[in-house]
């Protein structure tokens, strides 16, 4: 679970830097939309794996 976690960060980070960075403006909206919802996989991921060890 640990594994999925760290994925979806970094997932999340690249759409950050794209997203908030303007290399990609036309896909700004996008990247941001996917930078949250991967933030929020991210904790729920974290929250679950804690959980089952």
């Amino acid at each position: 679970m640990l594994r999925w976690a760290i994925g979806f960060f970094i997932v999340a980070i690249i759409a950050a830097i794209f997203g908030f960075g303007g290399i990609a403006a036309g896909a700004a909206s996008i990247a941001k939309i996917l930078f949250f919802v991967f933030i929020i996989l991210f904790v729920i991921t974290l929250i679950f794996g804690r959980r089952a060890s």
